[in-house]
């Protein structure tokens, strides 16, 4: 199975950071699915996470579940561009980057806006998503 990351496919946030994966992995590593998406849900009773999970992205790969900044920073090691830079920055302590990430989370909708619905991939994208 291809590393699957999970998304809030109303966040605009998050919309914009699946279009620079999308834009900045070459090699096609990574498929996408909105958490508010059936494929989604069934991803996460998979994994014994809640099906109302909205408040991180999630990256589901051969080393098993990841969320927040561990899932951010794991595929940004992926990635071609600046964004790859990023990673070196799981060195520091969980806790402290996930509190960073869930301050962003929680603010994400009023800095960022959000969608009335959930991305619909172009059709050369759609092979990619759940």
């Amino acid at each position: 199975m291809k590393p699957t990351i999970l998304f809030d496919g109303v966040c605009n946030l998050c919309n914009d950071s699946v279009n620079y994966v999308i834009d900045h992995d070459p090699e096609e590593r990574f498929r996408f699915g909105s958490l508010q998406s059936e494929g989604a849900r069934q991803l996460l009773g998979d994994y014994d996470l809640p099906e109302e999970y909205l408040d991180s992205m999630i990256l589901i790969d051969k080393d098993g579940v990841h969320v927040a900044s561990t899932a951010a920073l794991r595929v940004a090691r992926h990635l071609s561009g600046p964004a790859r830079w990023l990673s070196p920055l799981l060195i520091v302590p969980r806790f402290l980057r996930d509190a960073v990430y869930a301050w962003v989370a929680r603010n994400r909708y009023r800095w960022f806006g959000k969608r009335d619905a959930c991305r619909v991939p172009t059709p050369e994208l759609r092979a990619r998503f759940l």
